[in-house]
């Protein structure tokens, strides 16, 4: 399925679909599952330095666990994203660097859990998150990807998009919280109403200029739902409820699908869509 296969970051990948972080990507046997299901990048769980036992969204069994996992899978060719929390500037840096020394090829700043929303409080101000960013950006040659709250702070989407270019963020991560009653046609992209962002991922997109690329994370179980964040900027799709309920083979499914989307109307490739959708009079 090649026309789903996509460049993240400046990382080529098999897939544009991918897991999002958390479901299944904490223990062995389910990352190893997920590695063998699919062919497309393969997220882990956000972790720190020791593990965590709560909350259980974070529960990890720490840094050197995934960084393991890394050294194992990334000579065969894996692609993998890793994910970072800490409730310190110096935990925070101390995990990215290392399991950007196992191989992984993005390693994910998870910004928007409260567990470091409320510690280290990243979007307090524009010079606190730039602070940071540059500290990660220093101790890794991973391309950096950035994980945004649904609201984070004080900072306007315009401000953080020009502090993700100022600090060379590759990839934003974002909520793809499109209107429960969006009416789009896939052969046009074409959706009705006005010109409005459509969604975290689709203002993002908007005001990236070509400089990081979008993963839209949510909302993603069918091949059409990852069409059309594609549509509306997504340069990949992070799936959780699916993977929760299908198990690994939701991956594949909807990789499938997506492909099948893509070729009913005539593309050869995601990159195609991404941020093709328009808009017309209701």
């Amino acid at each position: 399925m090649e026309r789903t296969a996509i460049r993240l970051g400046g990382v080529e990948l098999d897939s544009s679909v991918m897991n999002a972080s958390g479901p299944h990507s904490a223990e062995r046997d389910e990352i190893l599952e997920l590695s063998r299901r699919h062919r497309g990048a393969l997220v882990f769980k956000s972790c720190n330095v020791a593990g965590l036992d709560a909350p259980d969204n974070l529960k990890n069994r720490g840094v050197e666990h995934f960084a393991a996992l890394a050294r194992e899978l990334a000579p065969r060719g894996k692609i993998i994203i890793a994910s970072v929390v800490g409730n310190t500037d110096d935990e925070i840096v101390k995990v990215a660097a290392a399991l950007d020394g196992s191989g992984v090829k993005i390693v994910e700043l998870n910004l928007a859990d409260d567990y470091v929303m409320n510690s280290v409080a990243p979007f307090a101000s524009r010079q606190r998150l730039e602070a940071l960013l540059r500290r990660v950006r220093d101790a890794i040659k991973a391309a950096l990807a950035v994980k945004i709250p649904p609201r984070p702070g004080a900072l306007e989407a315009a401000a953080l998009a020009e502090l993700f270019k100022q600090t060379g963020v590759a990839v934003a991560v974002c909520a793809n919280d499109l209107p429960k009653d969006l009416q789009i046609d896939l052969a046009s992209g074409r959706i009705k109403g006005v010109r409005r962002p459509l969604s975290q991922t689709h203002a993002f997109w908007q005001l990236s200029g070509g400089a990081y690329d979008v993963v839209a994370v949510g909302g993603v179980n069918t091949g059409r739902d990852a069409y059309v964040a594609h549509l509306t900027g997504a340069r990949a799709v992070g799936v959780g409820s699916a993977l929760i309920k299908e198990g690994a083979g939701a991956l594949e499914r909807i990789d499938r699908e997506l492909d099948a989307l893509l070729a009913q109307h005539g593309k050869r490739s995601v990159d195609e869509i991404v941020g093709r959708a328009g808009f017309e009079p209701a």
